[in-house]
């Protein structure tokens, strides 16, 4: 394929993409900072109401951005992107979910896919065959205990790791701790409720959710769990100091954990 230099065009990239789409022949993708989808939020719109084949890539995914500032750090993003109806929105924790998250894009023939990712390196992660096969319904189980854990931490993006961190520290102590990655909530959602109720069984409301963007998003899966997320505006500072200052740390997961169980 070719690749179009669009200069600083957020709308206008998304636009033609959606054109080159309709035209039939290719599978466009384009890629720009996630904050800057903001300008592209039409073309976004409409890819989605016309079910078209776009892939919108977006990096530099939250506060770990850094230096730049709050201008460009997204906090609302990621869930305002999760709204639009039709449009599914990845963000993987590692190259796995990336691949899988990619492979579900080209194959969405109905509508548009947003794959976001951070700035920041993040770990590889673990898994069994069974568990590489389950990333495609959009959650999964990627830390799992013996019997019904007293706990689940639910985690997307580079929070995953914090929560994996989380749940070791806490089965050191005699918990019983589940992890769920959720690189795509819409399609989580569109799984059959015997797949859903397995990942998060009603049974167990101890949830804590991660995620480094507002909170209201994810009070649909932990119900009377917690949250740990920003509601607010970022600061100016490497990466490495903004995640413990809005609190995004190991003994705040662990300590949300303990809250609700």
């Amino acid at each position: 394929g070719n690749y179009i230099s669009y200069g600083v065009r957020e709308f206008g990239m998304s636009a033609i993409m959606n054109g080159v789409t309709l035209h039939g022949g290719f599978i466009p993708f384009g890629g720009t900072f996630l904050m800057f989808s903001e300008y592209a939020r039409n073309a976004l719109r409409m890819a989605a109401l016309m079910g078209v084949r776009s892939l919108f890539v977006y990096t530099h995914d939250s506060i770990g951005l850094g230096e730049d500032g709050p201008t460009h750090q997204p906090i609302e993003q990621i869930s305002t992107l999760r709204l639009i109806p039709n449009m599914s929105t990845w963000r993987p924790c590692d190259a796995v979910e990336t691949a899988v998250a990619w492979k579900c894009a080209i194959e969405k023939k109905s509508g548009p896919s947003c794959l976001i990712f951070s700035r920041q390196g993040l770990p590889q992660q673990e898994r069994s065959d069974e568990q590489l096969s389950a990333i495609a319904h959009g959650g999964y189980i990627l830390k799992d205990c013996d019997g019904t854990p007293d706990a689940i931490i639910i985690g997307t993006g580079s929070e995953v790791a914090l929560a994996m961190d989380a749940a070791r520290e806490l089965e050191a102590e005699g918990k019983k701790i589940r992890v769920v990655s959720m690189p795509c909530t819409e399609v989580f959602d569109e799984q059959d409720q015997e797949y859903k109720d397995a990942v998060l069984p009603p049974s167990v409301t101890a949830r804590v959710a991660v995620e480094a963007g507002v909170t209201d998003f994810w009070y649909k899966y932990v119900g009377t769990g917690r949250v740990i997320g920003i509601d607010r505006f970022g600061e100016s500072a490497p990466a490495g100091e903004l995640f413990p200052h809005f609190g995004f740390t190991v003994k705040a997961v662990v300590g949300a954990v303990k809250g609700v169980m």
